[in-house]
């Protein structure tokens, strides 16, 4: 069988990337995290967005003048502590 890597072991920042049909599917080996793309290029962008995001390096918590704008009053806002939905666990 193939290895990605020249000592059969897995390195830092390894991706996997493949063609389904019209599209390029890629993986981040170490997180798991997956992303599609019409292109390659696309699909590399895709994946370093997800996984900044993965990690925590993207976005941010809205701020309450943020979240009156979309309607949402921040006293009402809370963090979902709570049990998952049944399609989230």
């Amino acid at each position: 069988m193939a290895s990605s890597t020249r000592d059969g072991e897995p390195h830092e920042d390894e991706i996997r990337m493949w063609r389904e049909g019209d599209s390029w599917i890629i993986t981040d080996v170490e997180t798991g995290v997956t992303t599609q793309g019409e292109t390659r290029q696309e699909a590399l962008e895709m994946l370093d967005d997800a996984v900044a995001g993965y990690k925590g390096e993207r976005g941010h918590e809205p701020t309450d003048e943020e979240l009156r704008e979309l309607g949402v009053d921040p006293e009402d806002n809370t963090t979902g502590n709570g049990d998952l939905p049944d399609f989230m666990q």
